[in-house]
């Protein structure tokens, strides 16, 4: 059974940095990607950023780009989202999730992902 668990949420000061980690057990898969969506009251899921398991290829949204810094232990099957010089559009709840290895122009789909992490709550204030 795939089992996502993310750690790493919480408050902090706009301009602050956080890491957020997620641990995977369970994956049916030898090659997929994981990624970081996130959620903000009253608006639709988003991408944030994904790595490509294998060959660690990251991709950003252009709205965390040069702030935030994904990577990946690969023998713990766990990736690290370092987020820098945070903002308070970047309150959200954050969601780690796995999928069999997308295609780039598909890496920033929800649909692309099978399985989700709970989520974790980050709230940056002004």
């Amino acid at each position: 059974q795939v089992q996502l668990v993310e750690s790493g949420g919480g408050l902090v000061q706009a301009g602050d940095s956080l890491r957020l980690s997620c641990a995977a057990s369970g994956l049916p898969w030898r090659d997929f990607a994981m990624g970081w969506f996130r959620q903000a009251p009253g608006k639709e899921r988003e991408f944030v950023a994904a790595v490509r398991w294998s060959g660690g290829d990251t991709y950003y949204a252009d709205s965390v780009k040069g702030r935030f810094t994904l990577s990946r232990d690969k023998p713990k099957n766990t990736m690290h989202l370092q987020m820098n010089s945070l903002k308070p559009e970047d309150t959200a709840v954050y969601y780690c999730a796995t999928g069999r290895r997308p295609i780039v122009t598909a890496i920033s789909a929800l649909s692309s992902y099978n399985y989700w992490g709970q989520g974790t709550q980050i709230s940056v204030s002004s």
